[in-house]
């Protein structure tokens, strides 16, 4: 799968070592208590909107024992969940399949304050296990956490604050071995993934103190969400051992639905997101190259955004 990022700022390498000296620095703990939530508020971030009860489906690879390892996941938002520490949280289910075995299956917990910041506020997880021909020998729930519970912390999944470098916990549930931590890279001016291109795309680096070797990128684009991974990277946030990405996002069933996906069709969808993009930031502007970009709600840092100058998620 074909992908290239253009990044139009003369301090993207600047930016970078600042943003690895950051994750370096005590991550912020978000002050809970100080949230105000609405009853009933939708999960409208424009990098994290759940809202689309249509399942997102991605796609990867990787290589185990000398073997290739097919990956998809598949992301549907339900609705409403839980009430966690007094809120009404959103529902939304990931399930995670390697060589068409579902291995994960886990229902993740979010709420957005009036201030804009997305929540997360736990995640109840059953994985499967399987022996060497395929048979299920066991689950576990290895992983899962409830903001409440065992001493566990809510944290920011995306923060309405996206000045570069902002380094924050996304969980804090130490007990449940859940400490994963989030850090604003910058905005891309253009990100190409196969046929699509996607602009103004937010970047996240997560890491965990459980596993300081562990390093992932995350790619968001406005009115969308996750449209694209990096897992295994190195020390200068490069190199990844895996990749994943958006292929479609189709109402259920998918498996039915991905079939009949065709190039007209991605066309179509991708027509639908600018306009879902346009309803949500407002009105857009013509990028320095001559591509469509859009306003963003939110105050971006200067010089170190490598998207457009001034204004943020």
């Amino acid at each position: 799968m074909h992908t290239s990022a253009r990044i139009v700022s003369p301090l993207a390498g600047l930016c970078a070592l600042f943003v690895v000296s950051a994750l370096q620095a005590a991550p912020v703990l978000p002050d809970f208590s100080a949230a105000v939530f609405l009853p009933g508020e939708a999960i409208d971030h424009p990098y994290f909107p759940l809202i689309d009860t249509s399942t997102k489906v991605y796609l990867g690879q990787t290589e185990e024992d000398g073997e290739v390892v097919i990956k998809r996941s598949e992301l549907t938002t339900l609705g409403p969940g839980p009430v966690i520490l007094g809120v009404q949280v959103t529902t939304s289910r990931d399930r995670a399949f390697e060589n068409g075995l579902l291995i994960e299956d886990t229902f993740d917990y979010f709420a957005q304050d009036t201030t804009g910041n997305v929540w997360y506020m736990g995640e109840d997880v059953t994985n499967y296990v399987y022996d060497d021909e395929g048979n299920l020998i066991d689950t576990n729930s290895s992983s899962s956490w409830r903001a409440g519970v065992n001493g566990a912390l809510p944290g920011f999944i995306m923060p309405a604050n996206l000045d570069v470098g902002f380094n924050y916990y996304q969980e804090f549930a130490g007990q449940d071995q859940a400490l994963d931590q989030g850090t604003v890279f910058g905005i891309l001016s253009e990100l190409t993934i196969g046929l699509m291109t996607y602009h103004d795309v937010l970047r996240v680096i997560e890491t965990t103190e459980l596993d300081p070797d562990v390093r992932e990128a995350k790619y968001y684009a406005p009115g969308i969400g996750l449209i694209f991974g990096e897992e295994g990277l190195d020390e200068n946030l490069s190199n990844p051992s895996e990749t994943y990405a958006l292929v479609v996002a189709v109402p259920e069933p998918s498996a039915l639905v991905l079939l009949a996906v065709s190039l007209a069709g991605i066309a179509t969808r991708r027509a639908r997101v600018v306009r879902v993009a346009s309803k949500i930031l407002g009105s857009r502007e013509t990028a320095a190259s001559g591509g469509a970009g859009a306003r963003l709600p939110f105050t971006r840092s200067r010089g170190c955004s490598p998207g457009s100058p001034s204004r943020r998620m």
